[in-house]
């Protein structure tokens, strides 16, 4: 699927620099263990691991979540923000297509003693009814992945991406709320353009940047609702 750019080729050139660098240093043989906000994950060297940034997602997710809230956390990798709203919600489902990650979202529910309905699903493939809450980290590359653990952050044409706003206002309640990270390592405004066109209203409620290589890159966590929500 091919995807094209919104950004300069000069931009998407040092987008498959950076990712390429990133992918290179990144790669492990053993469990590597996070302690994180409080829980403790395991997370193999299949799975992407957290990062500095995920925080950015994580507290929002702490803040966000309400008791009552049927949350559904998209691309869950090693379970972390479905853990992070289990420790608040009683009803959590996780989804993801890499086996890797889900048999570890399982063991990381157990070992921080909550509970979480681990599924495999492309996006919203195996997931039924509506959530008052959507979590989603979607991959920031646009490119073709080489293995599990890198189609955490690569999708061929941002694939999963467009089927998630394609279809997530019939996965939300007439109240629900989204909340999407990305950054400006991939194709920040093709994720406004999905958002936009899938009628969404879109807060920024963290960000942070790096500079590395002579680049400075900006991430964001948004908070998504469909407009008439917003206008109401």
């Amino acid at each position: 699927m091919e995807h094209t750019p919104t950004v300069s080729p000069e931009y998407a050139a040092r987008v498959k620099a950076w990712h390429e660098a990133a992918y290179r240093e990144s790669r492990r043989d053993t469990d590597e263990t996070f302690d994180y906000l409080g829980r403790t994950f395991v997370v193999p060297p299949q799975v992407h691991p957290i990062n500095p940034f995920s925080h950015l997602l994580g507290e929002a997710v702490l803040t966000e979540v309400q008791p009552g809230d049927r949350v559904l956390d998209m691309g869950t990798g090693c379970g972390v923000n479905a853990i992070l709203a289990a420790a608040t919600a009683a009803d959590v489902v996780a989804v993801d297509t890499n086996p890797h990650a889900l048999a570890a979202a399982r063991a990381n529910a157990e070992r921080n003693n909550v509970q979480v309905d681990v599924r495999h699903s492309d996006v919203f493939s195996a997931v039924d009814g509506r959530f008052d809450l959507i979590v989603f980290d979607p991959p920031f590359r646009w490119f073709t992945p080489r293995d599990h653990r890198e189609s955490a952050s690569t999708d061929a044409g941002y694939r999963a991406m467009n089927t998630f706003f394609a279809q997530a206002r019939d996965h939300l309640t007439p109240t629900g709320r989204m909340l999407i990270f990305f950054g400006t390592s991939g194709d920040l405004a093709h994720l406004h353009t999905q958002a936009e066109a899938a009628g969404f209203t879109t807060e920024v409620v963290a960000t942070d940047g790096l500079d590395k290589d002579g680049w400075h890159v900006d991430y964001f966590t948004y908070r998504m609702v469909p407009a008439a929500t917003a206008a109401e």
